[in-house]
């Protein structure tokens, strides 16, 4: 102990302490991002995890290269070549990713049809989650338009309207709530217009997967692990979204802890070798 402040009095900045040890430590091999501060990593798993973060980003962009691009909801429609059945990848304007390179971050991950006999198609799902052609839509029928809409009444600083999230259907909000079926269609719209709003600008890919509903699906499989990849729920805050990210003021603690606006397998671990199902698929393309 000593000999160590002996050695060391001469640091009498901390530019030349840090300097000191610097030299003495060795050299991080990857950095990740904790708020406005850059850290290093030496964890073998979260190096993995970033080297499969990256795998994954890479053949995403090979898929976009294969359909023609991401497209947007609000500029999509049933008339459109989609197939019967596959995966989406949402990403969102405003989050890019920190540490797997450049670009935009996936922000939602899902799939449809996972119930045997199940006859969802994947445009009834993205449709579903896009809402009606006139603005507004049902977000009682979209797990994704749902925390969507209670993160922009947060935001906005609102308490309305009260029915959002509540029953099944605006019929058996109204029964709960004591009030008409058409009043809480009339409460709600403004929200699930600006929900559509919202959802209709993210870009995002999707690719087919044509295998039977199930919840053995392929389909399923690269779900549930995508989304395990994508989450920051259990390790290092890689690709972390930004601090203006609208998911921070959702009230589900697994959408503002994973990063996502998922909630199933954000908290799981993912396989790593769903990235060869994923590459294999989109090299069939």
């Amino acid at each position: 102990m000593v000999r160590e402040q002996t050695a060391h009095r001469g640091l009498s900045s901390i530019g030349a302490w840090r300097t000191h040890y610097s030299r003495l430590a060795p050299a991080p091999t990857h950095w990740i991002l904790e708020g406005d501060r850059r850290l290093p990593v030496d964890n073998e798993q979260v190096k993995r995890r970033l080297a499969d973060l990256r795998r994954f980003y890479a053949v995403l962009d090979q898929l976009a290269q294969q359909v023609g691009g991401p497209r947007h909801l609000v500029h999509c429609h049933e008339r459109l070549a989609w197939p019967p059945r596959g995966v989406y990848f949402f990403y969102e304007e405003g989050q890019d990713r920190s540490n797997s390179g450049d670009g935009l971050r996936v922000v939602r991950v899902g799939t449809h049809a996972l119930a045997a006999g199940s006859r969802t198609s994947l445009w009834n799902r993205l449709s579903s989650h896009r809402g009606n052609g006139s603005g507004g839509g049902n977000h009682r029928g979209s797990i994704f338009r749902l925390p969507v809409g209670t993160a922009l009444k947060s935001r906005a600083g609102i308490g309305g309207p009260m029915s959002w999230g509540v029953g099944a259907d605006p019929g058996a909000a109204g029964r709960r709530l004591g009030l008409e079926r058409a009043d809480i269609l009339r409460a709600e719209a403004a929200l699930e217009a600006e929900v559509s709003s919202h959802i209709g600008a993210m870009p995002f890919l999707w690719l087919a997967v044509g295998d039977a509903a199930g919840p053995q699906s392929q389909r399923g499989y690269i779900e549930r692990n995508a989304i395990a990849l994508l989450s920051n729920s259990l390790g290092a805050p890689l690709d972390a979204p930004s601090s203006s990210w609208l998911g921070h003021h959702c009230e589900r603690e697994r959408v503002r802890r994973s990063g996502l606006w998922n909630q199933n397998h954000t908290d799981e671990g993912y396989d790593p070798a769903f990235l060869d199902a994923l590459q294999a698929l989109v090299g069939a393309l």
